[in-house]
């Protein structure tokens, strides 16, 4: 595959017919020759044989219906401002799949406007994509070795149809729109949308409540969801997620006595009643 249009957006990148892990080969690769891989070096694939999500879960896609993508990072910003990364690089996915399904979603002549298909695309803090509450992409967010970068790993739900979605909980951009995407239209528009995003970031030097905090808070349908958080240590927070602080973390009013919650991490379910 060629990417033009990928290739223009950012300072290196390279298509891999096959990877274990984008993620562990940018990471070594960024690591042994830290000057041939600079600041937004992309690796991408479509082709994952060994890919993994938060908590250490296996993400498996089929050959040729999903993208893996790395991109590295090397921001010199206050350690404290590192925790919003997850976060930036989900609102900019939640961007290029809102743009990618509502191109797809133009009304069509001679049908009512009413008949044509609306759906939502919203984040799921910190960093999953959701298309009407199904998973589209996933992310995971890891510091190099010597702490000089970060690499920002997505796989995106491309082509997959029913018989290849890895949970019940997911979906593809295929399954939504009923055509198929473009690589290289969506990751261009991902590229774009995370390079801006990040641009704004650095000039602010980290300060998320210049324009990033509102640019998630926008898109984050977690907020104002009934939520059940996992949190570290096996214990259960059930709750009104209520909004996201100066940090990055998830606020969450409890059910059982009302307390106010921050939550750093954890595993985030949004409950249905």
């Amino acid at each position: 595959m060629e990417f033009s249009l990928s290739r223009a957006e950012v300072t290196r990148f390279e298509y891999r017919s096959e990877a274990a892990s984008t993620n562990d080969v940018l990471k070594e690769l960024a690591t042994a020759d830290a000057a041939a891989w600079p600041d937004l070096s992309v690796i991408v694939t479509d082709n994952q044989t060994q890919g993994r999500g938060r908590l250490g879960r296996v993400w498996l896609a089929p050959t040729g219906k999903a993208l893996a993508i790395s991109v590295l990072v090397r921001p010199q910003l206050p350690p404290a401002s590192l925790g919003w990364f997850p976060l930036l690089a989900g609102a900019a996915m939640t961007r290029a799949v809102r743009k990618t399904v509502e191109a797809s979603m133009q009304p069509v002549k001679d049908v009512k406007e009413a008949e044509t298909p609306r759906h939502d695309t919203t984040l799921k803090w910190p960093n999953d994509v959701l298309i009407d509450g199904y998973k589209v992409c996933g992310i995971l967010c890891e510091l190099l070795p010597d702490g000089e970068g970060i690499i920002i790993g997505a796989g995106l739900n491309l082509s997959l149809d029913e018989h290849d979605l890895p949970t019940l909980t997911s979906t593809s951009l295929l399954l939504v729109t009923r055509t198929a995407p473009d690589p290289d239209q969506v990751l261009a528009a991902y590229l774009h949308e995370l390079v801006t995003l990040y641009d704004a970031f650095v000039q602010a030097n980290g300060d998320a409540q210049h324009d990033l905090h509102a640019a998630v808070t926008q898109l984050c349908g977690t907020l104002g969801s009934v939520v059940r958080v996992e949190l570290p240590g096996g214990t259960d927070l059930v709750g009104t997620a209520t909004g996201i602080d100066s940090e990055g973390r998830l606020q969450v009013v409890s059910q059982a006595d009302g307390e106010q919650w921050s939550v750093a991490a954890g595993d985030v379910t949004h409950l249905r009643y």
